[in-house]
């Protein structure tokens, strides 16, 4: 348990629409809506893919951001893909398509809880950040290659053993869905909203009034967002604006630089896909959607605030609506 004054939790979301896609009904398909569909097969053998859908819906000031490295102490690999798992204790692994390729790739992992992740990767022969979202245990790992359409071949495969330094550890680090460094523009920012605050409800306060007085949503990249897409965190404090996938993880990012845990989950609100942020109380675990407005915690989406009305409180009630489904 993390130790500190009156820890208390914080979570933002933000909502709209759901974007469907589905895999091919081939033999060996998979929906990777539905974890327990998706199995791991041998090298060079064909699976069916599609992408994960776009969730649309509307500390120390000087901390250090903890960057990932992959110094190749422990890894997995061959002719096409390193897997560098040397910091899985620190909740990540770091994985490198070793061929320059315009074909899509993609990478799955599946926990000790059996929830399926599905990333994009690029081909340009660079490490890529994945969280170890599920804790302790037996993770599987594969990269896929793309063949013709939603077809895709096994590139490599993988299994490791994980034991966490402790459970706050893949939410306190960058990853591809919450990608900053010590150079970001949402870490000098945040840095600057906490200074000279000393407790934590003020600075994740500050940060959350911040955010939602900042950023509006943007209707016309719900429209038009494209499967496969990623925030770009800076970029989305630039334009000041964006979809609920970016609000939180532009949240996360700046939370998590000041050494607050935090979690970017993604699932459903009532029943649009939707994605929010979950923070660390010491006295009541993880906590979503809430919101501290000086003198009490009181549940808060950040998109209903600015575009629901009095009926998005109803909604979000005992925040019994929200159904998690993936961590980042």
């Amino acid at each position: 348990m993390r130790k500190g004054k009156r820890l208390v939790a914080l979570s933002a979301a933000i909502l709209l629409i759901v974007v469907t896609c589905a895999a091919c009904a081939k033999d060996k398909t998979v929906d990777i809506h539905n974890p327990e569909d998706i199995e791991f097969f041998e090298n060079g053998e064909l699976i069916a893919l599609a992408m994960e859908m776009v969730p649309l819906t509307a500390s120390p000031a000087m901390f250090t951001v903890q960057t990932p490295t992959a110094p190749g102490t422990r890894v997995e690999t061959n002719q096409k893909v390193t897997i560098d798992y040397t910091n899985s204790a620190d909740g990540y692994i770091m994985i490198k398509y070793l061929q320059t390729t315009n074909k899509q790739l993609r990478v799955i992992i599946k926990g000790p809880s059996n929830v399926q992740y599905q990333y994009s990767l690029r081909g340009n022969q660079t490490f890529e950040v994945f969280p170890l979202s599920d804790g302790n245990g037996s993770y599987s790992v594969g990269v896929f290659e793309q063949i013709e359409g939603t077809r895709y071949a096994t590139s490599i495969n993988a299994t490791l053993s994980v034991t966490l330094r402790d459970e706050f550890a893949p939410f306190l680090r960058p990853n591809q869905y919450v990608n900053f460094s010590a150079n970001s523009a949402v870490v000098t920012k945040a840095t600057q909203l906490v200074t000279g605050k000393t407790s934590f409800e003020d600075k994740v306060t500050a940060i959350y009034n911040f955010v939602i007085e900042t950023l509006t949503y943007d209707r016309q990249q719900a429209a038009t967002v494209q499967q496969g897409y990623l925030p770009d965190v800076d970029a989305v404090l630039s334009r000041g604006k964006g979809i609920c996938f970016d609000f939180a993880a532009v949240m996360t990012a700046m939370l998590r630089s000041q050494d607050i845990p935090t979690k970017l989950v993604i699932g459903y609100a009532g029943d649009v896909y939707h994605a929010w942020i979950s923070v660390y109380s010491a006295n009541g675990g993880w906590v979503n959607a809430i919101h501290f407005d000086g003198r009490e915690w009181k549940r808060m989406d950040p998109t209903f605030e600015a575009t629901g009305g009095q009926g998005a409180q109803q909604f979000i009630g005992d925040g019994t609506n929200y159904r998690s489904m993936y961590l980042y």
